[in-house]
C-alpha cells in the first residue's frame, strides 16, 4: 500500500475568479495546474500548512477560511490527501518560486485545464457549487 501524503490546497477567489497556478518544467507534475498548497509538516495543521506555503510559493499573507473537503487521489507511487479550504488573499504581489505561471478562471474554464489528478474532484465540486 502507497504511503499517504497530507496536502493542503487553497481555493482562493476574487471576482468569481479561482486562482490555479502552474508547476513548472522540471518540478514534480510539470505543467499541471493545480491549486495553490502543498504538504502538511508534522505537527503542523492544515492551516499553518496553507500560510506557510502561500508565503513560501508566492510571497502572499492569506487568511484560511472554512474547509470545503477533502479527496484522497492515488497515483502509482503514493496516495494524496487533499484537504482543501477557502482562501482569503490579504496581501502580497505573487512570486513565483516552483510555478511558472498562475490564471485566475470560471469554475468551468478550471475543469477544461490540465489539472493535477488530486485536484479534479475538488475542482469539480467548487464547480458544483458555483452553479
Amino acid at each position: 500500500m502507497n504511503k499517504v501524503i497530507d496536502v493542503a490546497a487553497a481555493v482562493i477567489r476574487k471576482n468569481n475568479l479561482i486562482l490555479v497556478a502552474r508547476r513548472a518544467k522540471g518540478e514534480h507534475l510539470e505543467y499541471k495546474w493545480e491549486f495553490p498548497g502543498g504538504k502538511i509538516e508534522p505537527g503542523e495543521t492544515p492551516e499553518e500548512c496553507l500560510q506557510r506555503e502561500l508565503e513560501e510559493e508566492f510571497s502572499i499573507i492569506a487568511k484560511v477560511g472554512r474547509f470545503i473537503d477533502e479527496n484522497i487521489y492515488h497515483y502509482p507511487d503514493k496516495s494524496i490527501r487533499l484537504l482543501a479550504y477557502e482562501v482569503s488573499w490579504l496581501d502580497g504581489d505573487f512570486v513565483l518560486h516552483v510555478h511558472d505561471k498562475v490564471a485566475w478562471l470560471t469554475a468551468g474554464a478550471l475543469l477544461k485545464k490540465n489539472l493535477a489528478e488530486a485536484d479534479i474532484a475538488i475542482a469539480q465540486l467548487v464547480y458544483d457549487e458555483s452553479t
